[in-house]
């Protein structure tokens, strides 16, 4: 990022080369919509490149992407909330839903896969439910693996408060998959 704010426009193939699977698959999670979390993605590397000149390195490279990206994804979530639309998906065949990568153990067989595959789908559909808050911070702690103290950088927070948001976030997650899926965590 020192290469890219003195003048080197080619670091920032190196950062998206470095970042861009990762910051892709966090906005995918956040947002449910793969065509939208591409142009999020690229989005998030648009307004690194815009910013350059103000970067300051107070807190890890990281930190900072992953509050532009929160930032975008946030925004992009209140928007739709604004906006709705129905999703077109993808049907196969045999009726199962194609919008998401399958991933199947090599030791389980079809049954298991299946009621594996099932509380997945589950567990994703409770987590695009929650509050635009919860989300964030079951992303960014669960999926990303940033600390406390990384997260409370990105939102602007004290560490306590991203510990409680968490707590507060998890059981908002354990009681809808209760509920809606009779899955217990």
């Amino acid at each position: 990022m020192r290469r890219l704010k003195d003048g080197e426009d080619l670091a920032l193939t190196e950062i998206m080369e470095r970042w861009q699977q990762r910051i892709a698959n966090f906005i995918m999670r956040f947002v449910g919509n793969e065509t939208d979390a591409v142009d999020l993605a690229q989005e998030t590397f648009v307004r690194v490149y815009e910013s350059r000149h103000r970067y300051e390195p107070r807190a890890a490279f990281s930190t900072w992407l992953f509050q532009i990206a929160t930032n975008l994804s946030r925004n992009h979530a209140r928007w739709r909330s604004r906006h709705p639309s129905v999703p077109l998906e993808v049907e196969s065949d045999d009726g199962m839903d194609k919008t998401r990568p399958e991933v199947v153990s090599q030791d389980s067989g079809p049954c298991d896969t299946m009621v594996k595959k099932e509380q997945a789908n589950a567990v994703r559909a409770a987590i695009q439910s929650l509050s635009l808050e919860h989300r964030t911070i079951i992303l960014l702690f669960e999926y990303e693996e940033l600390s406390y103290r990384e997260i409370a950088l990105i939102l602007k927070c004290s560490e306590k408060a991203v510990e409680s948001r968490f707590y507060r976030a998890r059981q908002a997650l354990k009681e809808k998959l209760r509920t809606q899926n009779n899955i217990n965590l």
